[in-house]
């Protein structure tokens, strides 16, 4: 039986409104944050610098953090560091957001175990993007740990009748990264038709099946990039890119950095090693 983590024990019911926690010393930047978050039904939680977060963090447990750099008391890089080593916060997904935007700083955070980094001045669109895409990349997580540990109608994350499917299709997908079939195949090979496959994923994830399979090749390319020391070329192949050179533009594409900078900035800092 698999450990549930404890993202899992915090993270809201199906139904619930999801906590986001945003830190950030700029009074116009939160104004602007918590508008567009509640507009969404979204739980919001402000904190003005990083201490205060991080303190708010190990309290309330929220489903993700917005968290800024550059901040009084704490900075936005330690706050991060102490969130990744700590059980009870280190599955939590952070993304940074902040004017501190040059590659070196990217990187950085990226290396300390970040999901996400988005440039200020920042576009809502791509804020709401980003934070619902990791909202839905932390329940695919939750849903994987109660599948394998125990699983009744009761606990299901997803609506009963689309459970199964999605249950069997991430599986699925999983098992086969490198030659996945086209999503009319899939359908077919898991008994159903492509349009209520797609949506199955669109209700469960707000994803597209291919939009599911792209993020989580991308997923794991990051994790093979900075936690093992396997080729980039190898890591191309495995995840069923057609060429290194696609790898490489989809990878800088997602994550604002090449595979190699971001490899090369986690060996010399040593900060991701136990990060998840």
């Amino acid at each position: 039986m698999k450990k549930i983590t404890p993202l899992d024990e915090s993270l809201s019911q199906p139904g619930e409104k999801p906590k986001i926690l945003l830190i950030d010393d700029s009074a116009v930047d939160l104004g602007l944050l918590i508008q567009m978050m509640a507009t969404r039904d979204m739980r919001i939680t402000v904190a003005f610098n990083g201490q205060d977060g991080y303190d708010k963090a190990l309290l309330q447990r929220p489903d993700l953090i917005l968290l800024d750099v550059v901040m009084p008391r704490m900075d936005g890089f330690t706050a991060c560091r102490l969130l990744k080593t700590n059980e009870l916060t280190r599955y939590i997904p952070v993304i940074f957001l902040s004017a501190a935007n040059e590659l070196t700083k990217r990187l950085e955070g990226l290396s300390l175990g970040a999901v996400d980094f988005i440039c200020k001045p920042f576009s809502e669109q791509e804020v709401i993007a980003k934070v619902e895409i990791h909202l839905n990349l932390a329940r695919q997580l939750y849903t994987k740990n109660t599948t394998e540990a125990t699983q009744t109608d009761d606990n299901s994350l997803f609506p009963s009748k689309d459970a199964l499917l999605i249950h069997a299709t991430i599986n699925y997908l999983r098992e086969n990264l490198r030659h996945p079939p086209s999503t009319e195949t899939l359908a077919k090979t898991l008994g159903t038709n492509e349009k209520r496959l797609n949506q199955a994923f669109q209700t469960a994830f707000a994803m597209s099946v291919f939009e599911w399979l792209r993020e989580e090749r991308l997923r794991q390319a990051r994790d093979l990039v900075t936690l093992t020391e396997t080729s980039f070329v190898s890591i191309s192949d495995h995840l069923g890119y057609c060429s290194p050179s696609n790898f490489s533009r989809a990878f800088r594409e997602r994550f604002g950095c090449s595979a190699r900078e971001l490899r090369k900035s986690v060996q010399r800092t040593g900060t991701l090693s136990g990060a998840s």
